[in-house]
């Protein structure tokens, strides 16, 4: 199939991207670490497994073209690699760690890091943040078990290594599994000025009213070009709580109003869904008022939070932003909520 720096350039060429310095700095590393991988492992009978090629630990801004370099990487492995989202596999193993723990397992951690291991040569992890310390408690050992069976790691995040788990509880426990990435992957800061994501949107509607068939499509048609049409439903949990996302690809996410709006979610609900996602769709926004005073405060709530994450926003609503509340108690106050989703239309929003 050719290195990863023939796919890139060959999507140049087919029109389909642009041509990127941050990006073509990392095909080097890449295409290393293809070669790397694909190479047979000299086995001996005297002599305990080779230890694996060193992975890559690709940090920086968010829409960079971290996780597209990722999947270019991933497609030439087929089954002998996996690509996951990081907090998706992490439920994976904890969920795992549960099953084994019920089984009587003596060593429970390396029961599930076998059953991982088995037949993998790249385990690619998109997005690693770690916020949970149940997840901190377990990545150190996990990584050196993986490592010590023949796996080499390929990971994305917008956070260097020492800013993983910052300021968390216990931390000092989890300074080991830096030490780790920085010994066993080759740290590399994709230093792009270009947000490919927001340039995608820049010029385009963003907010579209009344909620009619034009709108539906053209939402449709947004989601389609950036998700890639590869979404899937994604849990986080949330003070030990499942909060979905009902499709979610590469940290966009989109929801009706209702999946937002009326369930019993609050403030750190939101913050944790803006602290995973740079985008949001939102299709329905009613008009509200009195019959909805519930759904109206959490919007403004959730508004106020998207606001503050400069989250870029695509949504279907009613109305016009001034004309969603237009009377009742809490009316006036929507007046700063309309402002916002005004200034959130904006081409520059979100571009820092």
């Amino acid at each position: 199939m050719g290195s990863v720096s023939d796919a890139y350039y060959a999507r140049v060429s087919a029109g389909d991207i642009e041509e990127d310095h941050a990006q073509v700095v990392v095909l080097s590393l890449l295409d290393s670490l293809l070669d790397a991988v694909q190479a047979p492992v000299k086995k001996s009978f005297f002599r305990k497994m080779p230890p694996p090629p060193k992975g890559l630990y690709l940090w920086g801004g968010v829409g960079t073209g971290k996780s597209f370099l990722m999947d270019l990487c991933v497609a030439h492995l087929g089954e002998s690699a996996r690509r996951i989202h990081f907090h998706a596999f992490m439920q994976e193993v904890h969920e795992a760690l549960h099953r084994a723990r019920q089984a009587n397992e003596r060593d429970a951690l390396q029961v599930v890091s076998s059953k991982i291991a088995k037949n993998l040569r790249l385990l690619a992890l998109d997005e690693m943040q770690i916020k949970d310390i149940a997840d901190a408690m377990v990545v150190g050992r996990l990584f050196e078990l993986l490592h010590a069976k023949g796996v080499t790691t390929l990971t994305t995040s917008n956070r260097p290594p020492d800013d993983l788990y910052k300021d968390g509880l216990n931390r000092q426990l989890f300074l080991p599994f830096i030490a780790f990435l920085k010994e066993n992957l080759v740290i590399h800061d994709m230093q792009s000025s270009i947000d490919f994501r927001q340039q995608r949107l820049l010029g385009d509607q963003v907010y579209f009213a009344p909620n009619d068939e034009t709108a539906r499509t053209r939402m449709d048609e947004i989601w389609a070009e950036l998700s890639q049409q590869q979404e899937s439903v994604f849990t986080l949990m949330v003070k030990s709580r499942e909060l979905k996302i009902p499709r979610y690809f590469n940290g966009i996410g989109r929801f009706s109003f209702a999946d937002l709006c009326a369930q019993p979610l609050g403030a750190w609900d939101y913050l944790a869904l803006a602290d995973y996602l740079r985008i949001f769709f939102i299709d329905d926004i009613p008009q509200l008022g009195r019959h909805n005073f519930n759904e109206a405060k959490r919007f403004v709530t959730l508004i106020d939070t998207l606001y503050e994450a400069k989250s870029r926003l695509i949504c279907s609503a009613a109305c016009a932003p001034e004309a969603l509340y237009p009377d009742g108690e809490g009316a006036f106050e929507f007046q700063r909520t309309a402002s916002r989703l005004r200034e959130m239309q904006s081409q520059d929003w979100g571009v820092e």
